[in-house]
């Protein structure tokens, strides 16, 4: 039985991997290609200039996201954990780019993901429950996409499921040790996930729950937990207190809570609950298995456990309101609390099922089930595009064009996915008038797609080349 279960897992994570390479390959010119230009920057730099992880930069020397001028490209977000891995593969390991090992960094992480899922769910007794939650994260649309882009909210999912699972198989012994080695990887990957994202302080309830399951209010008295909690969230207290130093490498984040009074509106609930998670996520038809968990006969530990999931997402998405509404990625975070709520209700349905209408009442479930992912596909599919492929060929000039010491204006709107592909530093916007920029150290703009009236620079500076996809001017040599 334990050799046929590792074979039903081993073929679900085979399946997840394997839809996980589609258009692996890609360069980042995809959806949130931005974010994720971002990210493999600090990486590049990693690998480039070397691993000062107290000290993470990437190419955007721009003030746009802090609102101070950068001159030295900080980058103080979550702790590089992602990058470390990223760019200590691309270096040390080769054979594929930087680009692909940020995404077999975040397709491994989504794997851990499943299987944490399958873990916890078959350590309450629900393998079957365990196997269907796995299953739909290893197969929908949306975490297909999200499960092999190059960002760090897969790897905190990872350590965060990783530390549930962790935390469930250390209180369940008949004496909390301190000198454990499940306490220690428990600590490491509780701390790992805070770092990656502060955000992972939300997904912490299923412990609470876990520990007041198993000591009611005596958990309050229980200095080991209160140890657990210490020294997990120190390495977090000590990261976020050094980045104050670099107030330019903050990017401003007041405005995630709550930026344009959006919480609670109507149309903070359409964006959330039919934009992303009826139509993006579950395809339409998939919010039918939601009422499975209420309908069914779940032991009621094993829903209120699996509501303390609900309630984790359900506070980060009020909390973090705007961050929610403005980018779909951040709905990485709450994919394994779908997954184990509908999993857990589906395997309990089909459990309870009377053996003469098993097959009847199964298939009329694989008809919701397949719509939901016909549907769902046709929302994500597009995510895999190339926005505007002129910022690859672009890039490619640039590099073949200017020298690699050379600071650039890779001007598109602030958005750093353009000058991600140059492969030099700069700023992806004029942020000041040119004569000022270029006093700054820019000795280069390039702009794509460009239009008649963008011609009317090459007055002022020689223009190196001209395509219908971009124009490089030298802002350090006149016509």
């Amino acid at each position: 039985m334990k050799k046929n279960s590792l074979l039903i897992l081993g073929l679900i994570l085979v399946l997840a991997f394997t839809v996980r390479l589609y258009r692996f390959n890609s360069p980042i010119g995809d959806w949130h290609s931005w974010r994720q230009a971002d990210t493999s920057s600090v990486s590049r730099i990693f690998a480039e200039e070397g691993f000062n992880l107290l000290y993470p930069r990437f190419m955007d020397l721009s003030n746009v996201p802090s609102g101070k001028d950068n001159p030295f490209g900080y980058r103080f977000v979550e702790f590089p954990i992602y990058n470390l891995a990223q760019a200590g593969f691309f270096k040390y390991v080769g054979y594929f780019t930087l680009e692909e090992w940020g995404r077999l960094v975040s397709i491994f992480a989504s794997l851990a993901s499943i299987t944490f899922v399958y873990l916890i769910l078959k350590n309450r007794g629900h393998k079957l429950a365990g196997f269907i939650a796995a299953f739909l994260y290893a197969t929908l649309p949306f975490a297909i996409y999200f499960g092999r882009t190059i960002l760090p909210d897969q790897t905190m999912v990872a350590a965060s499921l990783g530390s549930i699972y962790f935390f469930q198989s250390w209180i369940g012994k008949k004496q909390l040790s301190i000198i454990n080695y499940q306490l220690s990887i428990l600590v490491l990957l509780t701390a790992t996930a805070f770092l990656l994202k502060p955000y992972a302080l939300f997904f912490t309830l299923p412990m609470i729950y876990l520990a007041f399951e198993r000591f009611g209010l005596k958990a309050f008295k229980k200095w080991k937990l209160w140890l657990f909690l210490i020294i997990s969230v120190i390495p977090l207290a000590l990261w976020r207190n050094w980045m104050q130093q670099f107030p330019e490498g903050i990017p401003v984040s007041d405005w995630l809570f709550n930026g344009g009074n959006i919480r609670f509106r109507p149309a903070f609930f359409r964006w959330l609950f039919f934009e992303r998670l009826t139509k993006l996520i579950l395809g339409y038809f998939g919010v039918v298995f939601l009422i499975l968990p209420f309908i069914t006969r779940i032991k009621k530990n094993d829903f209120l456990f699996s509501l303390s999931f609900v309630a984790s997402s359900l506070l980060y998405v009020f909390v973090i309101a705007r961050g929610n509404i403005q980018h779909d990625y951040y709905q990485i975070l709450v994919i394994p609390s779908l997954v184990i709520f509908l999993g857990l209700g589906m395997g309990q349905f089909l459990a309870n099922l009377i053996s003469k209408k098993k097959y009847l009442i199964l298939g009329s479930l694989l008809i919701p089930l397949i719509l939901m992912y016909v549907f769902s596909w046709t929302q994500v599919k597009d995510f895999f595009n190339i926005n505007n492929p002129s910022i690859l060929v672009a890039g490619k000039a640039v590099d073949e064009l200017t020298p690699k010491n050379a600071k650039i204006i890779a001007s598109y709107n602030g958005d750093t996915s353009f000058l991600y592909q140059t492969k030099r530093k700069g700023w992806a916007s004029m942020e000041k008038p040119l004569p000022e920029m270029v006093k700054l150290g820019a000795g280069f703009l390039i702009l794509v797609n460009p239009k008649k009236e963008d011609y009317g620079i090459g007055k002022e500076y020689k223009i190196i080349k001209a395509t219908k996809d971009y124009i490089i001017f030298n802002l350090t040599q006149k016509p």
